[in-house]
């Protein structure tokens, strides 16, 4: 009992470290077997039987199962490789462990001529087939399918009804004592071993049995996965090729322009030629554009300066004019009524005292216009 419950505690620990990793990996880890993914292994197809397997040494999980199954129709994962390769050497094994059992009973049974042996071969076919069609008729029994079920016994009977003739034929062609002894053949898909005398029963329990059905489902997967393989790999190197092609393409457009550039050197100058000159010229034009744009804006700055400085000059010409005018007048009026003063004060002084006064007055009015005549004349320099 102690033994039992430390065997429990142990195996449950194991199942929990396996729980573990389980959550901590994902279906693209290396550990997570690829054949369980696409639901082939053949660990997983051939347990319970003859040739169980064991359990396989890489991760099972159906939640695993369905995250590929969800993950690889947006993306292609290329799992199918993996599992095939897989199914290959596991199939390969099977085909050698065949070729064995075959050269096993070539040592252990009589020899029989090559014609006597077709016979044989006749009777080991109609075997196969009646044990096929049984087992179809177990199988569509179970689903409910009466009709199909009893078209496919007809069909039974008349494989049945071929199998006695073909075993009649093998009898009269060899002894009575080499035909009651046991014919032996290895089955191609299962490598199992198949009696010629075998009954009915003991055919559907081989031909219906998980072990041959598991083979053939392997095999059929394994072809599967082949033609798959195929088409991708085909459909890969198209666009590989494709890629190439393409990249070709783009070098050889690339080597005829450089060797156009290099026979026309003179033709590839004169392009880049024109095309600097169109360059220099639009800058050009642009240059003189906006040179011109500058001596409008310049002159008409000029324009108006100029006019602004000859009316200011004018006003000024104008207002220095009326200035001289005004003390001209003033200036006269004090002459008048100096000389009217003076006039008067004469007729009552001499005429000696006269004639004196008469001289220094021209003097005077004499040198009054001439500095009245300088001032104007620098007055006008200065306002030029």
């Amino acid at each position: 009992m102690v033994i039992h419950s430390q065997l429990k505690k142990i195996q449950g620990a194991s199942e929990r470290m396996g729980d573990t990793t389980r959550q901590r990996i994902k279906f693209s880890d290396d550990r997570v077997c690829k054949s369980h993914l696409l639901n082939c292994c053949p660990h997983d197809v051939l347990s319970g039987t003859r040739m169980d397997l064991g359990e396989c040494l890489k991760v099972h999980d159906l939640a695993l199962r369905a995250d590929y199954e969800i993950a690889s129709k947006e993306q292609d994962f290329f799992f199918e490789l993996d599992a095939m390769d897989h199914l290959q050497s596991f199939i390969a094994d099977c085909d050698r462990r065949t070729e064995v059992s075959k050269k096993r009973l070539a040592e252990t049974q009589e020899e029989i001529s090559a014609e006597v042996a077709a016979k044989a071969e006749r009777v080991h076919e109609l075997n196969e087939e009646i044990g096929k069609l049984l087992a179809k008729v177990e199988q569509l029994g179970a689903e409910g399918n009466v009709e199909e079920s009893q078209k496919v016994m007809d069909e039974v009977e008349k494989a049945r009804a071929k199998k006695r003739e073909a075993e009649e034929v093998y009898r009269n062609s060899m002894p009575a004592s080499s035909f009651q002894q046991q014919k032996l053949r290895v089955c191609e898909v299962c490598s199992a071993y198949l009696g010629l005398h075998d009954n009915d029963r003991r055919l559907a329990d081989h031909f219906g049995g998980k072990l041959h059905l598991g083979f053939i489902e392997i095999r059929e997967k394994l072809e599967e996965l082949k033609r798959v393989v195929a088409e991708k790999q085909e459909k890969r190197n198209q666009e590989r090729l494709k890629r190439r092609e393409e990249r070709e393409r783009e070098e050889r457009e690339k080597l005829r322009r450089s060797r156009s550039h290099s026979k026309n050197p003179k033709r590839s100058r004169s392009r880049e030629h024109r095309r600097h000159r169109s360059r220099s010229m639009s800058r050009e034009r642009k240059r003189r554009t906006r040179s011109k744009s500058r001596e409008k804006r310049h002159r008409h700055r000029s324009r108006s300066s100029s006019r602004s400085r000859s009316r200011s000059h004018q006003r000024s010409r104008h207002s220095s004019r009326d200035r001289s005018r005004e003390r001209s007048k003033r200036r006269s009026s004090k002459e008048r009524f100096r000389d009217q003063d003076l006039a008067s004060r004469d007729r009552d002084r001499s005429p000696r005292d006269r004639d004196r006064k008469d001289k220094k007055r021209s003097y005077e009015s004499a040198n009054g216009r001439s500095e009245d005549r300088r001032s104007s004349e620098e007055r006008e320099a200065g306002e030029i």
